[in-house]
């Protein structure tokens, strides 16, 4: 009896033990699109600065494929012992279990909530050579062309595919999808000219409209976002009630030591209110938000029940 009392003791302290020297060994970040894209950006800015904090590293690793599944798929799967975490997007976290008829994981259990990183607005973007310098011109070449113009997405139930449908619900017009990867081979397509168009993430078309290489045309936000103040938004430029942002959120396999994920939630909390993190994130066009586990689990059901709805509207399934 006395070697079973002390058993159950031994496994009630390891947990706080090991939340305490956590993490002692890389920590493995997915990211379940392409590099180059807004949920890589941010990772990355999250990562590196997790890295310099704790002294070990949180090593990004890119798996794209089927809207964010495949990676996400890897996280939900992985050991629960916070040394694999994911960059989760509308996609992962709300969306893809309304749009894929199966689905590799169960969005509600097989993730915990560890931080709400950032929200952000997406811009509608075309590459310069299209004849459209704002959305009523825009609307006016997809009426008068029917399905000819193809809109470049990061993949299959992301914020920007969904955003696409709201636009051609709402301003009834046809528009051909062409998902990708991830935002970066879709807007290197977008830049060559092979698409006309995208609805993407401000913090990865952001460098390409500085440039000169996309035109922007509106962001999706309620009001105008701080990295394109001379951008109008949707309703400004003619599509009245529209309004889409996306948000990135890090999330551990269900069952994480609850001692291990308030300790990276915290950190993760304390740098996204320094002002060194809020600046960097704010240059790449982000807003860094933070809070509890608890905080996010309740943004996350609220999130889930609107896109439920965009999804039911616009009829998109997919296998």
């Amino acid at each position: 009896m006395i070697r079973v009392i002390a058993a159950v003791a031994a496994l009630f302290l390891a947990a706080p033990a090991a939340a305490q020297t956590y993490p002692s060994k890389p920590v493995r970040f997915v990211v379940p699109f392409a590099p180059g894209g807004t949920t890589d950006i941010l990772a990355r800015l999250v990562g590196a600065k997790l890295s310099e904090v704790y002294g070990q590293q949180f090593v990004i690793e890119n798996r794209a494929g089927a809207g964010g599944n495949i990676g996400a798929e890897i996280v939900a799967k992985a050991p629960a012992d916070g040394y694999t975490i994911l960059m989760g997007t509308p996609g992962t976290q709300a969306i893809n279990q309304y749009v894929y008829r199966t689905m590799p994981y169960d969005t509600a259990n097989d993730f915990a909530p560890v931080s709400l990183v950032a929200l952000v607005a997406n811009v509608l973007a075309v590459n310069p050579q299209l004849p459209a310098k704002d959305l009523k011109e825009l609307v006016a070449l997809a009426k008068a062309r029917p399905g000819t113009l193809n809109f470049a997405t990061p993949g299959n139930g992301t914020t920007g595919h969904l955003s696409t449908e709201l636009l051609k619900t709402m301003a009834g017009i046809d528009l051909t999808h062409v998902p990708y990867r991830g935002s970066g081979p879709a807007l290197q397509d977008l830049l060559a000219g092979q698409v006309q168009m995208t609805i993407d993430n401000i913090p990865s078309a952001l460098p390409h409209i500085q440039a000169g290489g996309l035109r922007a045309l509106a962001v999706t936000s309620g009001k105008r976002w701080f990295a394109l103040p001379n951008v109008p938004t949707m309703a400004e430029a003619g599509v009245a009630g529209y309004e889409a942002t996306s948000w990135f959120v890090v999330m551990a396999p269900a069952k994480t030591p609850a001692e291990m994920v308030g300790k990276l939630s915290a950190e993760i909390d304390t740098q996204l209110k320094s002002e060194e993190m809020r600046k960097k994130f704010r240059d790449v066009g982000a807003e860094p938000v933070g809070g509890t586990p608890r905080e996010l689990a309740a943004f996350l059901t609220a999130e889930q029940a609107k896109w439920k709805g965009v999804v039911e509207a616009a009829k998109i399934k997919l296998d």
